[in-house]
């Protein structure tokens, strides 16, 4: 019989693979489904639909029938350039309690144990099913999840109820906002900039949607929240933008002007009309920008959307989580998961894992040892609760 990791001998394996977003998560996917084929389980690779050195893996254990639970993990991780690390970042190293390495915590954690419980599951007399699912890209806009449970549902018995492993403490979280990125591009037309009136400059009416975001935080700020809204924190969808490059030179307007305008929508507000909102906005300030010169102009490209995970009225994923954890506490959170996309697939959600995400992305990550093993804990339970 092949070898039955631990689960800390399973994260210190994920953590090894150094997988960046922009950089391969291979493998790590083929160590798993060759660990997981060792035990027995087939699991299916879901190759990106663009790039060859992506993959995202899904596996099912359990009676062939559905209402699995999927427990739902990311590879990807953040980069490490330019961070005072103190310790190798792609070696666990354990001092103090803690499990330092990228990852450890944001959310090779929760993979790990996630390996590991179908690996028991497949050992066990389950009742109800339990299936796995590896994504790619999440860390760069939730990107790789929505074809990967669609590749799931090809393959296997569709699930009822996904546990999504992102770091909370091993709370529920149950919902968070939704997310929509645009990459906006102003092209403008060159002229010396004492004649700045016969050219457009790109910042300068940049500037003008910049300044639309402006205008959008203050409006949601001073409006009442709604009953949903008022769970978080800050209770209003906000409009960012955090990277601006363009322009030549001081005495020329500028011909281009780039950055990322992004939103974090309140789930129960509409993202349609907030990108409706914005498009016309922006037709308004290239019709400005073509009067002065016709060819100039605004392009939009969606960067990324990450829906919205709404709380459930009696979801079923969230009662099996306080079951299983003795959480009552109300939790809902402002960053994105890819629970929106199991949600708006038909599943059941909710946030649950260890950690401390207020760990994630930063130099010296770390998961504490207790956490790790409250994450065990939970396993345990939850597949007691199938069999």
């Amino acid at each position: 019989m092949a070898e039955r990791l631990s689960p800390r001998a399973i994260l210190d394996k994920l953590v090894s693979f150094p997988t960046v977003s922009n950089d391969t998560n291979l493998p790590l996917i083929e160590w798993v489904q060759e660990y997981l084929a060792s035990h027995g389980i087939v699991a299916h690779q879901h190759p990106h639909e663009t790039d060859p050195a992506k993959a995202g893996l899904f596996a099912h254990v359990g009676p062939d029938v559905e209402g699995a639970i999927v427990l739902s993990g990311h590879t990807d991780v953040v980069p490490v350039e330019g961070q005072p690390w103190s310790t190798d970042p792609f070696e666990v190293v354990e001092k103090d309690g803690k499990l330092f390495g990228r990852g450890t915590c944001d959310m090779k954690g929760f993979d790990a144990l996630a390996v590991w419980a179908i690996v028991e599951g497949h050992y066990s007399d389950l009742k109800r099913p339990l299936q796995l699912a590896l994504s790619y890209d999440e860390e760069i806009g939730c990107t790789g999840a929505a074809p990967l449970i669609e590749s799931i549902n090809k393959y296997f018995p569709k699930g009822s109820a996904t546990i999504v492993g992102e770091p909370s403490m091993m709370g529920a979280v149950t919902g968070h906002k939704g997310g929509q990125g645009f990459n906006v591009h102003v092209r403008g037309f060159e002229v010396h900039s004492s004649l700045m009136h016969t050219g457009v400059n790109a910042i300068m009416y940049g500037a003008k949607l910049i300044e639309w975001a402006n205008e959008m935080n203050a409006e949601n700020r001073a409006k009442e929240a709604g009953p949903v809204a008022a769970t978080f924190e800050p209770p209003w969808t906000t409009v960012h933008v955090g990277v601006i490059e363009g322009g030549t030179a001081h005495n020329i307007t500028a011909l281009d002007c780039r950055f990322g305008l992004d939103f974090r929508i309140v789930p129960d507000e509409n993202r349609d009309d907030w990108i409706a909102r914005f498009k016309a906005k922006v037709a308004e300030v290239e019709a400005e920008m073509q009067a002065v010169v016709p060819e100039s102009h605004i392009a939009l490209q969606e960067k990324f959307y990450v829906p919205g995970l709404m709380p459930e009225e009696a979801g079923e994923a969230e009662a099996l989580v306080r079951q299983l954890t003795g959480d009552n506490a109300p939790r809902v959170v402002s960053y994105g998961t890819e629970g929106g996309h199991f949600q708006d697939a038909g599943y059941s959600t909710v946030i649950c894992g260890p950690g401390d995400i207020a760990q994630a992305h930063q130099p010296d990550e770390f998961l504490s040892v207790a956490q790790f093993e409250a994450g065990q804990g939970f396993m345990q339970k939850l597949i007691v609760a199938c069999s």
